[in-house]
């Protein structure tokens, strides 16, 4: 299943501004590369950034909301960042189920 992994952060947050924050994320993709192996994580699918923003969008293919929790909280992301999980469909599945429902 597809998550959404909306990951906000105020500028004081923000690892262009804050040192420990910098830490975390120049270490980000390469702990998350190594933790999803503890859960039922299959892979993460694509992680995009919006820099002004101050937004995280990651897009995780997994079993569980929980176990994408749990990586959250293990590489830091919660640290610096709120986090919100939604569940996500693709538009060529959705069309599918629409029709099928006809």
């Amino acid at each position: 299943m597809l998550f959404g992994v909306f990951a906000t952060h105020g500028p004081e947050l923000c690892p262009l501004n804050n040192e420990k924050s910098k830490k975390i994320f120049l270490k980000l993709k390469s702990n998350m590369d190594k933790e999803i192996k503890k859960y039922n994580i299959n892979k993460i699918v694509e992680f995009y950034m919006s820099v002004l923003e101050h937004e995280w969008i990651i897009v995780i293919d997994a079993v569980h909301a929980h176990d994408i929790e749990k990586l959250c909280i293990d590489v830091g992301i919660s640290s610096m960042s709120t986090v919100k999980i939604v569940p996500m469909n693709l538009y060529s599945d959705t069309i599918k189920k629409l029709e099928a429902s006809k």
